[in-house]
């Protein structure tokens, strides 16, 4: 009986609990999906180097999943405690006809366990399916090859899922049973008629603390966007500290300080149901500002974290197109009392490599150094600014010099710019933006070099964009390129190689990858492969990009549904508000457009803050990663904003619909 009850409730509350719904779909299945990732058919197709660094997402991404499991249940029970609260009178009413209170608690046990049911199995049939999109995902990432795809279902993934929403669906029924034992029947009658009390505050001060918070949130804005490397971790947190209360004093403020300035225009304040609707945000702002906070630090976490995570993915792939040109780089640095002068080629015969595994085009040249020639005499009183930034660059640091002829046959197999030189000429090749904005200062000047006496003038006022080493983005300091007879014999510190394989196949490519890296480290001969270089850059971008897809959505839904949540509350408390609107002549397209003019500015209002704070959180971002390269910020921005229309506009036009019903009583 009790039970049949529970069915006949869920079906006649089914849109009441629409919200609940979506919240609890969407968070089985982004649970899903990023769990069952270790089951993608494309991650049995990697390379041993790459596995490795899967390995450690999927652990970091468990790790998250605790806290994510932490933040949904925290989502479940606030959004059932709703769903109680709206129906109190409904509990009142069964104990009035002799229901006990143990009755009520079974009735919503059977709701609960339902609810649970039904959501946990749209969310996981979502999940399954969103998880093949994210394998399509995971195959552009590593280029693996597309034709070995098979539908993947992840048992792991699904009984964990399972495992952690019982967890979270025990605690609502925990909830639900305390929260009906602590309430006597006039509670439960007279629920309906209990509002928050709202305090009224003086307009001068909203005004003065409204001036306030915008007066500390500009201060920040300068010093995280305009001089960031002035910045160190103590000075971080406070700046994240007085964000987090510039932000609340901004919207306990803004209400009063809002109602302030659209009373001065008349016009505009006393137009169709316009007072109403102030009067109904400022009382709304007035009762969340706790909750506008937290709604607004998570939307600026979503933006920034999505945003920064995608851009960078992108920015990683571009930039190693660019920067692996070759199948390897391999150095010769030889250790204390070894000569320089030996090539990396006879050293790599020396360690009994077949040379025969390189293409005959490869070049074998030599890398020179002087302390005549160091970064502190080079970029001079900028140098300053440049170990700010880069605390792996010093003053004393000599200059890596390449000979001229060396370096035309490296660019021609790297199908890069060659150079010609006059005997009294030099120039900088350098891809670092900012050290390259600091060189370019002193070749402006037409800044000299002096070795040996011999003085050499730069060829061109800026630098030249390229480099030596293969890296995973563009963060080559500086390489200076002399005519032949500058450079001296005795300057050589060590020799650099760079080929490609003679086979392509993947299994020979794998193979001498395998013995380049065995080579003894203590002969001093290190090689960087193209293939560790994409893994180890793939690894680190999609390490990025899952964990912030992961938080960024979570994030969005939680300030979502609890927006939502508040309104849907606010809107159930105010209907008696809407009947006397009713009955003094507003007709419903009136009312309907007030309510979504309400539930719009309240929306609004929080992602409004979080966006601002977000254009200048990404400047700090991208200051803060510079040596990553360029991040991809306009392609980052659309993605992320098409997410926030998605899930965010969801949820706004689910609370639309939902308080629409409410205030008409149905």
């Amino acid at each position: 009986m009790l039970f049949k009850l529970s069915v006949k409730n869920i079906r006649k509350s089914l849109k009441d609990y629409a919200i609940y719904f979506m919240t609890l779909i969407l968070g089985v299945a982004i649970f899903y999906i990023f769990n069952s990732l270790d089951s993608q058919q494309a991650m049995t197709d990697l390379t041993s180097s790459t596995k490795e660094i899967i390995k450690l997402m999927i652990t970091m991404l468990s790790g998250i999943s605790v806290f994510v499991s932490c933040i949904l249940a925290f989502l479940i029970v606030y959004a059932n405690n709703f769903l109680i609260k709206r129906r109190k009178k409904e509990f009142g009413v069964y104990m009035t006809l002799g229901m006990g209170k143990g009755q009520i608690s079974r009735i919503l046990v059977g709701e609960t366990f339902l609810i649970g049911l039904l959501s946990l199995a749209v969310g996981l049939f979502i999940g399954v399916l969103g998880a093949q999109f994210m394998s399509v995902l995971v195959v552009k990432m590593f280029e693996v090859d597309m034709e070995s795809y098979v539908f993947v279902f992840s048992k792991t993934a699904f009984f964990k899922t399972i495992l952690y929403f019982g967890i979270m669906y025990l605690a609502v029924l925990v909830f639900n049973t305390v929260t009906i034992s602590k309430c006597s029947l006039i509670d439960l009658l007279s629920a309906g008629k209990k509002t928050e009390q709202v305090k009224m505050k003086k307009p001068a001060a909203c005004i003065a603390l409204f001036l306030f918070s915008a007066a500390i949130l500009g201060v920040l804005y300068y010093l995280v966007s305009v001089v960031p490397n002035k910045l160190d971790t103590r000075s971080c947190g406070i700046v994240i500290a007085l964000g987090c209360l510039a932000t609340f004093l901004f919207f306990w403020s803004l209400s009063g300080f809002l109602l302030q300035m659209m009373k001065r225009n008349r016009k505009y304040y006393l137009k169709d149901l316009n007072a109403f609707v102030l009067r109904q945000i400022n009382s709304k702002v007035n009762t969340t500002v706790f909750a506008m906070t937290i709604i607004c630090i998570m939307l600026f976490m979503t933006i920034t974290v999505l945003s920064s995570g995608l851009g960078m993915n992108h920015s990683f792939r571009e930039s190693l197109k660019e920067m692996t040109p070759v199948d390897v780089n391999t150095e010769y640095l030889p250790p204390e009392g070894e000569s320089a002068g030996i090539s990396v080629s006879d050293k790599l015969r020396e360690e009994g490599f077949d040379l025969t595994a390189f293409r005959d085009d490869y070049v074998d040249m030599g890398i020179y150094a002087t302390d005549q020639l160091t970064m502190g005499l080079t970029i001079g009183d900028n140098m300053e600014t440049v170990t700010k930034n880069f605390m792996f660059l010093s003053a004393d640091q000599p200059e890596d010099i390449v000979r001229l002829s060396d370096y035309n046959r490296l660019a021609k197999l790297y199908g890069s710019t060659q150079y010609d030189l006059r005997d009294d000429e030099y120039l900088v090749l350098c891809n670092m933006d900012e050290v390259k904005l600091q060189r370019d200062k002193m070749l402006k000047k037409g800044e000299k070099i002096l070795l040996d006496g011999i003085s050499y003038s730069p060829k061109y006022d800026q630098c030249q964009d390229g480099f030596l080493r293969m890296m995973t983005n563009r963060i080559n300091p500086g390489v200076y390129i002399l005519p032949d007879h500058a450079v001296k014999d005795e300057w050589r510190i060590g020799g650099f190689l760079a080929a490609d394989y003679a086979k392509q196949d993947k299994k020979s490519v794998e193979e001498t990858d395998i013995k380049l890296n065995d080579l003894r480290r203590e002969s001093g001969v290190y090689s960087n492969t193209r293939t560790d270089i994409v893994s180890a850059s793939m690894g680190l971008s999609t390490i990025i990009t899952f964990v912030a897809i992961y938080l960024g959505i979570i994030f969005l839904i939680s300030g979502a549904a609890i927006l939502a949540l508040k309104e849907l509350s606010e809107s159930s408390d105010n209907r008696d508000r809407y009947e006397v609107l009713r009955k003094i002549g507003a007709d419903e397209r009136m009312i309907n457009r007030s309510l979504f003019k309400q539930i719009g500015i309240f929306f609004l209002m929080p992602l409004s803050l979080a966006v601002v704070h977000s254009v200048f959180g990404l400047q700090f971002v991208r200051k803060m990663m510079i040596t990553m390269g360029e991040v991809n910020r306009f392609g980052s921005i659309i993605t992320t904003a098409a997410i926030l229309l998605v899930i965010y506009g969801g949820y706004f036009i689910t609370t639309y619909l939902g308080s629409k019903r409410i205030i008409q009583g149905k």
